[in-house]
């Protein structure tokens, strides 16, 4: 998957050197359930929670802080209704990168289009990776490989939101970092 890291640095220079950038708060929505995903947003500093709103809960299902970009990808790629919300958690700053840029900058060559590619194969193997820890592993096994993958989490995120995002409470979460 080496061409999805290639693309994802050039997205990354292309969006520091083209795009809006735009100041939120903490608590402010970045994109709300209902509103279709026009952007691609790079994160300067802060931090942001993608989550769905169900009849009983908040599930938090992605984070996002300096460095990383993030999305409603499913409504980026259909063009549909996003069915998540983006929060700023902290004081953020975004650069906000329209989708007619990001196309452009996909067809623009062959292997930018293959290097695309290579990044939406990476990004399934993740999705499914994440679907498998909330699925099958144990609460201790989930903590475990969510910061093998992210282990800047604690330092970004804080505890509430990383409960939610790997189903527990936040009483659970903290009982499993102490025990």
């Amino acid at each position: 998957m080496q061409g999805a890291g290639q693309f994802l640095q050039l997205l990354i220079k292309e969006m520091k050197e083209y795009s809006v950038e735009k100041k939120f708060s903490k608590g402010e929505m970045i994109l709300a359930e209902g509103e279709v995903e026009k952007y691609i947003y790079y994160i300067e500093s802060g931090a942001v929670r993608a989550f769905l709103l169900t009849e009983y809960e908040e599930l938090t299902i992605r984070f996002g802080y300096q460095g990383s970009i993030i999305n409603s990808l499913a409504s980026f790629l259909s063009d549909k209704p996003s069915e998540l919300y983006i929060e700023a958690i902290r004081k953020t700053t975004l650069k906000i990168f329209p989708k007619s840029n990001f196309y452009e900058l996909v067809y623009s060559t062959e292997e930018n289009l293959r290097n695309y590619a290579s990044l939406l194969e990476l990004t399934t193997l993740q999705q499914i990776e994440r679907e498998i820890d909330i699925l099958t592993v144990s609460p201790n096994e989930r903590l475990r490989r969510v910061l093998e993958r992210s282990p800047l989490l604690f330092q970004e995120i804080p505890l509430k939101y990383i409960a939610s995002y790997l189903r527990m409470t936040p009483e659970t979460l903290s009982r499993i970092r102490n025990g």
